[in-house]
């Protein structure tokens, strides 16, 4: 089976789907991710839901199951063969105990996630799947989120995950400023320059940063604005709404730098747009991103992704005392729980830090 890229031709958005062995797109998953991408779910979304059922369902073809048949036990023993290395899950290899699970606890969270909503989809139509991956449990607390008419619903059984893996807590990897800097001198363009200098002063997704206008930038006011919309280039923000973001008057001038340096007559509305080499004047995509990025782990030595900036701007907020309330608005997080989830962990400098600056150490009631 194969992952095949689809472009409407009525359309700038893009979506995917999962070719057979003949060729010919597999129909169940087909009119899935048909319905994601009509609900205009993120195509890296669609792309990730594409991979994670091709696997689902070349499981199926290799022990001759049909999708509609299934039962809770076959799930569980596609955990297992996601665990084992691609090469071994023809069974004509032997896997020793010593070689390590393919697929991390939270990849294969993601899959079930994946198989769990697909079922659910095609119940709607009439298979009689939709609870294969949920059980009912008894009510209980899930956290400060509560849905609509809670008080009415709040005694009835809620739907969780039949088939859960335990996943290690990972704290977001973060840049420390020394870092921040040498990247930042080794971009030998303004273009770039400015490009990881507004991923760290507003802590956006990359996505964001590359479908950002000249009129979302308010230089006199020092903000720019993120705006959800459709961009040539494929860039996406994943808020619904949009967020206006303070940003620093250093940012501002660097901009006026690049304008006046680099960006010059250019008549286009993207403020990130290709300058050199093939495609002049059309928007900065992600695979450009992406290459830019490679040249400077090689110039630095400093193994870094766009998204660590927005995680390193966030978690730096956090420590010098910006309310998580703030930083989750500014990050355009639908819930303060995902902020305080990913970037609510103190090490033990930051508790000693809010520990002094409250007088815990030196105001003490108590004498030893």
């Amino acid at each position: 089976m194969l992952v095949q890229r689809v472009q409407s031709p009525v359309s700038p958005l893009e979506s995917w789907t999962v070719l057979g062995d003949d060729d010919v797109p597999v129909a169940p998953i087909e009119r899935y991710l048909a319905y994601l991408t009509d609900i205009e779910r993120s195509p890296n979304t669609v792309k990730a839901y594409a991979h994670d059922l091709k696997d689902w369902f070349t499981f199926l073809a290799a022990r001759r199951l049909d999708w509609r048949e299934v039962r809770l036990e076959d799930v569980g023993e596609f955990v297992a063969w996601l665990r084992l290395p691609p090469t071994a899950r023809d069974n004509d290899v032997a896997v020793l105990p010593s070689v390590g699970g393919h697929c991390t606890a939270s990849t294969l969270n993601r899959k079930l996630s994946a198989l769990s909503a697909f079922y659910t989809h095609a119940a709607r139509h009439g298979v009689e799947l939709g609870d294969l991956l949920t059980t009912w449990g008894p009510p209980g607390r899930r956290g400060g989120w509560k849905p609509f008419l809670h008080h009415i619903s709040k005694s009835n059984p809620t739907p969780r995950r039949t088939i859960a893996l335990k996943v290690p807590t990972k704290l977001p990897r973060v840049l420390s400023p020394v870092e921040v800097q040498t990247i930042l001198d080794a971009c030998e363009h303004l273009r770039d320059r400015f490009l990881f200098a507004v991923l760290y002063d507003s802590a956006c997704r990359i996505g964001e940063v590359l479908g950002l206008r000249h009129e979302d930038i308010a230089a006199a006011e020092r903000e720019l604005t993120v705006c959800p919309r459709v961009n040539d280039n494929g860039a996406r923000s994943k808020s619904a709404s949009s967020r206006t973001i303070p940003v620093s008057a250093e940012l501002i001038r660097l901009y006026g730098d690049y304008l006046h340096g680099e960006y010059g007559g250019l008549d286009s509305d993207y403020v990130f747009v290709n300058l050199f080499g093939h495609s002049y004047g059309r928007p900065l995509a992600y695979p450009a991103v992406y290459d830019l990025v490679r040249r400077l782990r090689r110039r630095t030595g400093i193994d870094f992704d766009p998204h660590w900036w927005r995680h390193t701007a966030a978690t730096r907020m956090l420590r010098d005392g910006v309310p998580v309330e703030t930083v989750s608005k500014l990050l355009g997080h639908a819930s303060i729980t995902t902020t305080l989830t990913v970037y609510g962990h103190l090490t033990a400098e930051d508790a000693r830090r809010v520990l002094e600056q409250a007088g815990w150490f030196t105001d003490r009631q108590v004498r030893w």
